[in-house]
């Protein structure tokens, strides 16, 4: 779902005109991203939290040619889903063809963990 697609149900769901809902999405989004600028932690009761995470400098590689390279600090804006959210995802049925590893509650394989049959 994109930002026209959020907007476009909200406007059916609460009556309003398209134009008018994506002013009022672009808005809430506009105002989160101001306050993990600011450093300020983002907290939306019910649905999740938004945090900004200082990422120090490291070093890496150039997958193309395998030489050592620094690794620039950065900042990144972490999501943490509230509780009934977290319940809400683990309780809906896979998506996509997908399939759930058990006792996981993700629906996708993880590039780390092998697909063994029967574990």
């Amino acid at each position: 779902m994109n930002t026209a697609e959020l907007a476009e149900r909200i406007a059916a769901e609460h009556d309003l005109g398209k134009g008018q809902a994506r002013k009022v999405v672009e808005a809430v989004l506009a105002t989160i991203v101001q306050a993990a600028v600011s450093g300020e932690e983002v907290a939306l009761g019910g649905f999740g939290r938004f945090k900004v995470a200082d990422r120090p400098a490291r070093q890496g590689r150039n997958p193309a040619t395998g030489e050592a390279m620094e690794i620039a600090a950065s900042r990144k804006l972490a999501f943490t889903p509230a509780k009934p959210v977290r319940e809400a995802l683990n309780a809906a049925p896979a998506v996509n063809g997908t399939k759930a590893r058990p006792g996981t509650g993700s629906a996708t394989q993880s590039a780390r963990t092998p697909n063994i049959p029967g574990s």
